[in-house]
């Protein structure tokens, strides 16, 4: 297996390198060269099967052999032992066709965990085979720092310096990364929003030399071991509800698009999908770009759904690729377009498009009511990233006969103060976090210049 970039100038390399490496050297993000295929039979196989043998199974032919079968297996089961429900991501039905994918049950209480405690393992097994150390350095708009941490913290051969908007994420949220303590863990708190975060992130790994030789890895969702993680639970619950006898339907809350993209993957691997609900916030550039075609950058809002609050989307360059089939050219002209003024994709990729996303924007009172909503009909609590998507899933239904999967995508005690807002008295932590809110933190506030977090990062790694 052999990845390419987005934007067609930089080299191919195999699944180690792309892991390793993150964002590729021409701007652009690593895709397979080749989509592999699961056929009928396999994914109809696959009916039963523990989370970690499907899992197993979907990334394999990912890997490419670079990874024995035996050891795989281990990494995989690893990182899925870490998780406190046997299902690992289990379907919890609110109607006669719509179910939520609970997300939430690894060690930081959000979906991220699915794909970080499987890298910072993967991370960690190929630097040992190189005898390399490495630096992380991520950007969050809340839940990926602290998934970041959870899964690299053990890791002998990382240093993670994660980056996070400054009073712009949950204390819980805030509190799982600071409150780590380890000698290769690093919280830095940006005087700025999720974007100027990620923007100094991308410009690191752009030029490294401050690292002096040093290799930078990347955590976020640019690395395509997230995505290949992210796959699995779409098959997963497909197969669960019938798959592949039946088609499935998804509804993603979405900011950065990685969670979306991983599901249009397990499409074009064979997994019979009918469509895709994109749910956005107050920051709707997602659903702008598909009801419109205004694919344009607004100025970001603040809302009670803070992970989705981001202008930029980074993931969705990957289906902007396959939209314009594959033409790297094309989609480096349109992001360097969008970098500077108003956009607008061309009509053939913008109708692909629509074959199988559709979506769906909501405002802060719209969160509050839905999660109000929710609990009266289901008795379920909703964090307010899974209440837009609890709420576009209703609006934006296709074939009624078709099973709605709507990701929940963390749990509501990591956003307790929408909760309070939507009129209920709070949402306890699980017990194995219940003295979260009291431990010691540690971070460091940093203006949003480019020097002087790399000269941070440089003086601090071991």
């Amino acid at each position: 297996m052999r990845y390419i970039s987005t934007r067609g100038q930089a080299p191919a390399l195999s699944f180690e390198e792309v892991v390793l490496t993150g964002m590729a050297s021409d701007g652009g993000l690593y895709v397979p060269e080749q989509v592999p295929q699961l056929s009928y039979e396999e994914l109809a196989d696959m009916a039963g099967c523990s989370y970690a043998e499907i899992a197993f199974r979907v990334m394999k032919p990912y890997v490419g052999g670079e990874i024995d079968d035996e050891t795989f297996r281990e990494i995989v089961r690893d990182a899925y032992s870490t998780f406190n429900h046997d299902a690992v991501v289990p379907l919890n039905q609110l109607d006669a066709n719509h179910y939520l994918l609970e997300l939430f049950h690894g060690p930081t209480l959000a979906f991220k965990d699915v794909a970080l405690q499987l890298l910072g393992r993967l991370l960690d097994h190929f630097l040992a085979k190189r005898g390399e150390r490495a630096v992380i350095m991520g950007a969050t708009s809340g839940d990926t720092g602290s998934a970041a941490i959870e899964g690299c913290r053990h890791c002998d051969n990382l240093d993670i310096f994660i980056l996070h908007p400054h009073q712009r994420v949950s204390e819980v949220q805030r509190r799982q990364m600071t409150s780590v303590q380890a000698d290769n863990v690093f919280n830095i708190a940006i005087e700025g929003n999720f974007d100027d975060a990620q923007a100094m992130v991308k410009a690191s790994f752009a030029d490294q030399s401050f690292l002096n030789g040093t290799r930078l890895v990347a955590v976020n969702s640019i690395n395509w071991a997230r995505i290949m993680a992210q796959i699995v639970y779409y098959v997963a619950s497909a197969v669960a509800l019938g798959a592949p006898h039946r088609k499935t339907a998804f509804c993603v809350p979405s900011a950065n698009f990685g969670n979306v993209f991983a599901g249009y993957m397990a499409f074009r691997m064979g997994l019979p999908v009918e469509r895709f609900v994109i749910a956005t916030n107050a920051n709707d550039i997602l659903h702008r770009t598909l009801a419109d075609n205004d694919f344009s950058k607004k100025e970001l809002v603040a809302t009670l759904a803070p992970s989705m609050d981001i202008v930029v989307s980074s993931n969705f360059e990957r289906l902007l690729f396959e939209a314009y089939q594959r033409d790297g050219d094309a989609v480096a002209e349109l992001l360097e377009r969008f970098q500077h003024e108003p956009s607008a994709l061309a009509d053939a990729p913008l109708t692909r498009l629509r074959e199988m996303f559709v979506s769906h924007s909501i405002d802060d009172a719209t969160i509050l009511e839905v999660i109000r909503e929710a609990h009266q009909r289901t008795q379920e609590t909703l964090d307010p990233h899974t209440a837009t998507g609890y709420r576009a899933a209703e609006c934006q239904r296709g074939d009624p006969s078709v099973p709605m999967v709507t990701l929940a995508t963390a749990h509501p005690a990591k956003f307790a103060e929408a909760v309070v807002k939507a009129g209920f008295p709070g949402v306890p932590l699980p017990p194995h976090m219940e003295d979260l809110l009291e431990c010691d933190e540690h971070y460091t506030v940093l203006p949003a210049e480019l020097a002087e977090v790399q000269q941070f990062v440089a003086e601090k790694r071991r």
